[in-house]
């Protein structure tokens, strides 16, 4: 039986315990948290604690925290005899340095807990500080993931930064977007077969042969158009999103 601790009480913490709980031969027998009120919708179902010197003896400790906090409660675990990993896009595996075993455990997906997900088929980047280490990593992580990859930091920190464009940043427009559409008073759920197909585009095209719109085409006139509706923050977000499209598409500016 492989036995995990999980540390955080998140997104991610809340989706890997729900994707380890489903799992033979794999048991979260702990979850901590520095706040007790965050540990409710875990202590049903295991042990939790708000101290870090009671953490139970575990093959695995996953720290599922904010990036600023991962080097402290590190230390704070001290050294342990199971593997102690962290699942940050953007901190690499030298934060851990100082302990004998440690890794990264870092599924590459956006978490709500409000949203389930289907985490065999999220990619799950994997590092560790040997190879003996990285061998018992990936058997964890294939417990609940097809997609085990060898990612190294810095590798992993590119990726991070490329999930902050598609994910992040295109959400945030989607606000923009739902914003418009109150404004003047249409629905914003009319819009989703188009986001559905401009995800799907991307399947099959790359996204440089799938990109359409005024930008692409240099419609001014629409463009000018459109810059009458927004105020002045939209309006700059506009062209400077507008200008980025052509010049990686060769137009004239």
């Amino acid at each position: 039986m492989i036995e995990v601790v999980i540390l955080g009480a998140g997104n991610v913490a809340s989706h890997l315990f729900k994707a380890f709980s489903k799992m033979k031969n794999l048991k979260v027998i702990q979850v901590y948290n520095h706040r007790k009120a965050s540990l409710k919708d875990f202590d049903k179902n295991t042990a939790t604690t708000t101290k870090i010197n009671e953490l139970k003896p575990a093959h695995f400790y996953i720290l599922a925290l904010k990036d600023d906090s991962i080097q402290e409660i590190a230390k704070q675990i001290g050294d342990k005899n199971g593997i102690v990993l962290h699942t940050s896009g953007a901190v690499g595996l030298d934060v851990l340095e100082g302990l004998t075993n440690f890794g990264v455990f870092y599924p590459l997906q956006t978490f709500s807990k409000e949203k389930s997900v289907n985490f065999s088929e999220i990619p799950i980047c994997i590092e560790a500080n040997s190879e003996e280490n990285l061998k018992r990593i990936k058997e964890l992580a294939l417990k609940i993931s097809a997609d085990v990859r060898e990612i190294n930091s810095a590798q992993r920190k590119a990726l991070h930064l490329a999930a902050v464009f598609v994910n992040n940043f295109s959400n945030h427009l989607y606000s923009m977007g739902a914003e418009i559409c109150r404004e003047h008073e249409v629905e914003f759920n009319i819009l989703q077969p188009l986001i559905k197909e401009t995800a799907s585009k991307v399947e099959n095209l790359t996204p440089q042969s799938a990109q359409t719109g005024p930008a692409l085409r240099e419609d001014q006139k629409t463009i000018n158009a459109h810059l009458a509706l927004l105020p002045e923050h939209k309006k700059n977000i506009y062209k400077l999103l507008t200008q980025s499209i052509q010049e990686l598409h060769g137009k004239k500016l």
